[in-house]
């Protein structure tokens, strides 16, 4: 039996969501990033003697948003606390959280693993303010801190721990970022730090209930690392406790260069923090008006978006997923759908030649020249016969990137609308057969395949204008007579 089979693995996750607010949670210095070093601070952030700080309102709402997607309840009577802790680049001496008091409780996650759709159960969504951060490789002899990023808002997304392999841990950092930039509230970029990652890990023989000591890997920043350090870290505690020692409960960090998990520090308990009700910042209550007015500004989810896509506009489950990968992709279609029912033809051209073009050219929907109404024209001229799709993807979409006017004008002018007159194409095919009549006698012997060399040699002829559809009628009447 592998030890895999004999071992299953607790996983919790916290990840942190950078809020997309223009100022920071207590105060009014900017979050944009990429400034000079400790520029964006000030007595506030730095927690000078005298100041008061107040809290962002548009942080609670965003916070709230992001509850009222995973399916929460929203706390309406709601605190902020002092956390105590010494660390560097924590300019107070204390962080500000709501961790004993969240403002959103329970709900769930769905994720699409290979064995299906399942509800991952949250325990809880608060708010709280970032720490700066340490930078270690600027100074052989010094560690550089940049205070910047003090202050600013998160919302920490904890899950139960309900997660049970590196996998599932994977699919669920992927929904989340998805979530967060679907509605909103956080850019997901993981390698500017606005989206991070601590896994919570625990082994325990399959069939326990008591759940194992855990392991914290801290500070986890793509989600790649997500699954590699949660995938090394299950290895390492089974072959521990296979070679008789222990798991100690601590707090590890990820080295990407070699893929493994390395010691910090002993995990501090809860208690060691000392929470207390900060005495600088009002408690403030939520009123049902408020919630239901934020409830009604969320867009259609994407779990709900893919079930309207199959059903109502008979895509199939790979499609529809696939629009909904961003919000961006899906608001796109569904503002082509609002001039086409060709809702198939539509998905296809959005996620084939539209994506390639937006991949090739580092952009994305909102640079994209072609309106949904006129991609819908296009959509529309294939679908009528008039310009097959090779044509259409290879010569009349990148011109319409770059010129103004309807595709069947260009389509037009560049002589590329598609023949359908018989007696036109029954000479391409006469001159193809002509040419061939080694191919053709193979073909009456029985090697059918030989039907898309004729049908190459007929698209060259006929510059790509030939109707495939009325060729291949025609051309397999001549060969089969």
């Amino acid at each position: 039996m592998a030890l895999n089979d004999k071992y299953e693995a607790v996983i919790g996750l916290e990840v942190h969501a950078q809020l997309a607010t223009n100022s920071k949670l207590f105060c009014g210095d900017s979050t944009s990033f990429g400034a000079a070093p400790n520029t964006h601070i000030s007595p506030i952030t730095m927690g000078h003697p005298g100041t008061l700080p107040k809290t962002n309102r548009k942080a609670v709402e965003y916070a709230i948003r992001m509850g009222l997607a995973c399916n929460c309840e929203i706390e309406k009577d709601n605190y902020f606390a002092r956390k105590n802790y010494f660390y560097p680049d924590l300019p107070k001496g204390y962080q500000v959280s709501q961790h004993t008091t969240p403002i959103c409780k329970g709900g769930y996650i769905t994720i699409h693993t290979a064995a299906g759709e399942r509800k991952v159960q949250l325990n809880r969504i608060h708010m709280e303010e970032d720490a700066g951060k340490s930078i270690h490789d600027l100074d052989d002899q010094f560690t550089c801190i940049d205070l910047n990023r003090a202050g600013t808002p998160l919302v920490e997304i904890v899950t139960e721990p309900d997660l049970f392999s590196a996998e599932e841990a994977w699919q669920y950092v992927t929904e989340v970022r998805r979530l967060v930039r679907w509605i909103g509230i956080c850019d997901g970029n993981m390698e500017e730090g606005s989206l991070r990652c601590d896994a919570n890990v625990s082994i325990r023989l399959k069939g326990e209930t008591r759940l194992g000591t855990k392991v914290e890997v801290k500070n986890l920043n793509s989600i790649r690392n997500v699954k590699k350090a949660i995938g090394y870290e299950i290895e390492r505690m089974i072959a521990l406790v296979e070679n008789g020692g222990k798991v100690q409960q601590q707090t590890r960090g990820f080295n990407a260069s070699n893929d493994t998990t390395f010691a910090i520090r002993d995990k501090e308990e809860a208690n060691d923090y000392r929470y207390f009700p900060d005495p600088d910042l009002a408690p403030f209550h939520l009123t049902d008006a408020f919630i239901k007015e934020i409830g009604a500004g969320l867009p259609a989810l994407p779990n709900a978006l893919i079930e309207t896509y199959q059903t109502q506009y008979g895509l199939n489950e790979y499609d529809a997923k696939h629009l909904c990968d961003e919000k961006e992709t899906a608001d796109y279609f569904n503002r082509v759908i609002n001039y086409t029912t060709h809702y198939k033809a539509a998905a296809n051209w959005i996620l084939g030649p539209v994506r390639q073009y937006l991949n090739e050219n580092n952009t994305g929907f909102a640079e994209l020249t072609i309106s949904p109404a006129l991609l819908a024209e296009l959509i529309q001229l294939v679908e009528d016969g008039k310009v097959n799709f090779s044509i259409a993807t290879a010569k009349l979409f990148p011109l319409m990137m770059s010129e103004k006017g309807s595709p069947l004008a260009i389509a037009e002018r560049l002589n590329l609308i598609q023949v359908n007159d018989t007696n036109e194409l029954e000479s391409w095919i006469n001159d193809t057969l002509q040419s061939m009549p080694g191919k053709v006698s193979e073909y009456k012997k029985g090697k059918k395949g030989l039907i898309g060399l004729f049908m190459g040699d007929i698209k060259k002829r006929s510059k790509g204008k030939a109707d495939p559809k009325i060729v291949t009628i025609l051309l397999e009447q001549k060969l089969n007579d």
